[in-house]
């Protein structure tokens, strides 16, 4: 290695592999340029900022142990200390994913879905309706107070908010109708 000290205070070392390790003159920061062309930084509050090169990808890792990955596509990546994800898609979707098994996403229209870790799914639309999906039924609920349900068999029922109730077998023949 070849290790050179500046007039304005810097150090530079050079590997023989063509690595470079710069340290600044006050020594609270220190750049490593690779021969692939990745770079990493070492910052005075140590943060460890690595641009992988090939990927264009930047990744942060602050001192409390916080995670930011930044792809070419305007994707950021969050991983947090314990074990949650946070993922802002291009679109400005958002998705978290907890380390409970939790999962919800955030849609730029206003949507949001709630997966449970047992795999029931809540969505609630903009408009207002709500959609529950369990592995025994899949329901809608709108905002005037009807309730769409249909069962793992097929069997449909529907409550309106007047108080109506018609239920429609797996073949959809209406079974009762009650107003």
């Amino acid at each position: 290695k070849v290790e050179e000290m500046l007039t304005d205070g810097r150090r530079i070392i050079t590997f023989r592999n063509g690595t470079k390790k710069e340290i600044s003159a006050d020594k609270r920061l220190t750049t490593i340029s690779f021969f692939n062309g990745d770079v990493k930084k070492i910052m005075a509050d140590q943060r460890v900022i690595y641009y992988y090169a090939d990927a264009q990808t930047t990744h942060t890792v602050y001192p409390d142990g916080l995670e930011v990955l930044q792809f070419p596509n305007n994707q950021i990546e969050k991983h947090y200390p314990d074990g949650t994800q946070e993922i802002v898609f291009p679109d400005r979707t958002v998705k978290c994913l907890y380390s409970d098994g939790f999962k919800e996403t955030f849609f730029p229209d206003g949507t949001v879905v709630k997966v449970e870790k047992n795999g029931d799914k809540i969505v609630v639309f903009s408009n207002g309706q709500k959609e529950v999906h369990t592995t025994q039924f899949k329901r809608r609920e709108y905002p005037d107070g009807t309730v769409k349900t249909v069962y793992c068999n097929g069997r449909q029922e529907t409550k309106y908010s007047t108080g109506r109730v018609r239920i429609k077998d797996e073949e959809g023949n209406i079974i009762l109708d009650k107003k």
